[in-house]
C-alpha cells in the first residue's frame, strides 16, 4: 500500500500529494521513503518546472509515525532533498500539521496555508524536542516565536504562521489555490536557470545549517527517543491520556 498519490503534472507544475489519511499523513519510514524517490524523479525530469506538495484528509502531516517512525538520518535525508531540490517546491496547506510536520513544511521554499490549518511544535510534551526540524525551521522562523512554540507546544493559525515565518501566504477565507494562482503563474513565466540560480541563493543559509548540525542533531534526536520521558510521553499519546508529568 503506498502512502503517495500518483503525481499529477500541469504546464511545468507537479504534484506530490500524501495520502495517507488514515494515520494524518504519518511521517513513517514508508513515506519518506516514497516521497525521497519522488522528488529524486522531480529533480532529473526537464518537463518538471516546479514541485507542489500537499495532501488529502483534514492533516498534511501529524509529525513522525510513532508505530514505524523513520530513522532520523533518513527524515533528515528528506529535508535536505526538498530545500537542495533545484527546482521549487510549493506547500499547499488545508489541514493540521504537527511536530515533524513543520519540518516538511519548513523546508519548501513557498507555502500557502487556508483558515482550516493549525500548526503545533508538540515534541515537548511527548519528551521529546523539535532536534532535527529545527534544520530548516529556525533559519526561517522568528527567534522569539520558535522559543515560545518549541517550548510550550500551543497550537496556532495561519495567520500566526505567516507572522513568524513558517509560511508564505494565508489564505484566510480565500481559497488556498486561488492564492496560489499568481504564485505557479511566476513560476511558469521564470526560466529553469532563473529558477535554479535563485533557490540556490534564498536556500544557502539553511543547507549549511544541514551542513553544520545535522550530524549533532541527528544524535540527539536518537538518544531523546530512547530516554524513558520519551517512552512514557509517546505511551500516553497512544493511549490517550495525560503523561505523568502534567502538574
Amino acid at each position: 500500500m503506498t502512502t503517495l498519490a500518483a503525481p499529477s503534472h500541469d504546464r511545468g507544475i507537479t504534484t506530490l500529494t500524501l495520502d495517507s489519511p488514515a494515520n494524518r499523513n504519518a511521517l513513517s519510514a514508508r513515506l519518506v521513503g516514497e516521497l525521497s524517490e519522488a522528488l529524486a524523479g522531480c529533480a532529473g525530469d526537464d518537463t518538471v518546472r516546479a514541485v507542489v506538495l500537499t495532501h488529502t484528509g483534514n492533516t498534511f502531516c501529524a509529525g513522525a509515525d510513532l508505530t514505524a517512525p523513520p530513522e532520523p538520518a533518513s527524515f533528515v535525508a528528506l529535508m535536505r532533498a526538498i530545500v537542495a531540490l533545484p527546482k521549487p517546491v510549493v506547500a499547499r496547506v488545508t489541514g493540521h500539521v504537527r511536530a515533524g510536520g513543520l519540518g516538511l513544511l519548513g523546508a519548501c521554499d513557498i507555502s500557502a496555508a487556508g483558515p482550516d490549518a493549525t500548526f503545533a511544535l508538540t515534541e515537548s510534551r511527548l519528551g521529546l524536542a523539535p532536534a532535527v526540524i529545527s534544520l530548516p525551521l529556525l533559519p526561517r522562523l522568528d527567534p522569539r516565536a520558535a522559543a515560545r512554540y518549541y517550548l510550550t507546544g500551543e497550537r496556532f493559525e495561519a495567520a500566526e504562521a505567516a507572522r513568524i515565518g513558517l509560511i508564505t501566504l494565508a489564505a484566510g477565507p480565500e481559497d488556498v489555490d486561488k492564492a496560489l494562482v499568481p504564485v505557479l503563474d511566476g513560476l511558469r513565466r521564470a526560466s529553469p536557470q532563473g529558477l535554479t540560480a535563485s533557490k540556490e541563493l534564498v536556500t544557502a543559509t539553511v543547507l549549511r545549517s544541514f551542513d553544520q548540525y545535522a550530524e549533532d542533531l541527528i544524535a540527539r534526536s536518537a538518544a531523546l527517543f530512547a530516554s524513558d520521558d520519551a517512552r512514557e510521553g509517546m505511551t500516553a499519546f497512544l493511549e490517550r491520556r495525560d503523561p505523568s508529568w502534567v502538574l
